[in-house]
């Protein structure tokens, strides 16, 4: 497995964040993604295929990291964190990585509707900034960790700097797992 000089993610997983998957997994793999970051689009279809081949043996963990080069990263985490007052984070999480080209309000509000959600309240919490302080939070974690870009992966508390197709993932997860 290819780890980033013994980085280690800070905090570790708690019950704060957004997590799929079996809490006693042997393997947890986070990301620190952005939501309009391209790598991280290509990366959601690699989580997507290294969770069906894991079926059930991985907790999957997403922290936000939006970088400042995409103008609508930081808002369109701050509706994924809204989507979860609402108990949808990932539904949401989902819709914004299946349309990375339309995160603007409009399409935010969309995704909302689409998912079930009160639109008219995460339109309000956005405005208000009502969940920024958390984006932010899992911002700062990741600077804490050595987190420069997106995607950054950690395989049990353990930066990996390794490829995210499926079979690099499922590979460094398996050997950790063990």
């Amino acid at each position: 497995m290819k780890t980033g000089a013994g980085q280690k993610l800070h905090p570790p997983v708690s019950k704060r964040d957004h997590i799929q998957g079996p809490a006693n997994a042997a393997m947890t793999l986070v990301e620190y993604g952005d939501y309009e970051c391209p790598a991280c689009g290509q990366a959601y279809q690699a989580i997507k295929e290294v969770q069906r081949a894991l079926n059930g043996r991985l907790r999957f963990v997403f922290r936000n990291f939006p970088l400042s080069m995409h103008p609508h990263a930081e808002e369109a985490a701050e509706a994924a964190e809204a989507a979860a007052a609402q108990g949808k984070f990932w539904e949401m999480h989902d819709a914004l990585f299946e349309n990375q080209e339309a995160l603007e309000d409009e399409g935010l509000i969309t995704y909302a509707e689409q998912i079930g959600l009160d639109a008219r309240r995460l339109a309000t919490e956005i405005e208000g900034g009502a969940h920024i302080g958390r984006v932010r939070e899992d911002f700062d974690s990741g600077v804490h960790s050595g987190v420069e870009g997106t995607p950054t992966y950690f395989i049990n508390g353990l930066r990996y700097d390794g490829a995210y197709d499926p079979e690099s993932l499922i590979a460094a997860l398996m050997d950790a797992g063990e």
